[in-house]
């Protein structure tokens, strides 16, 4: 049976997240798992697609990237973020690797999303297949 995964995306940085995506894809097309890319507008939408799509793929990666500004909305992004897709992954025993990149500046945010640098996209990919073959061993 073939594993198929979801790459969920907030697209609101776009070289980051080209970065991101490129560092998950690489992971899931070495390991020969199909994939599909979803791009949602921020990530605080990732939670709802996370819910519309849990049925139909087998592992799911969740990137993005939030920067802080001058108001409070960093914080609301990435708590909110956090709290809605933990509750999913708990509730229906998803696989997920989170890599949504939470930073002070976009330096810190190239840093951590390029494939040559920190790799979290591809990180991110080796955590939900991890996850995967512990929810196959353990879960019901």
């Amino acid at each position: 049976m073939t594993t198929k995964a979801l790459i969920i995306e907030a697209r609101f940085y776009d070289e980051i997240n080209d970065m991101l995506v490129q560092g998950a894809q690489t992971v899931l097309e070495g390991a020969g798992v199909e994939y599909d890319v979803l791009t949602v507008p921020g990530a605080l939408e990732i939670s709802a697609a996370l819910n519309f799509t849990k049925d139909k793929y087998d592992a799911f990666v969740t990137l993005g990237c939030v920067i802080r500004g001058e108001t409070t909305h960093y914080e609301i992004c990435c708590n909110e973020s956090a709290r809605g897709i933990y509750d999913l992954v708990l509730q229906h025993n998803l696989a997920l690797g989170n890599g949504i990149q939470t930073v002070e500046n976009k330096m810190q945010a190239i840093t951590r999303a390029d494939p040559a640098q920190k790799n979290k996209g591809a990180g991110a990919a080796e955590a939900a297949l991890r996850m995967l073959e512990i929810k196959k061993k353990y879960a019901a």
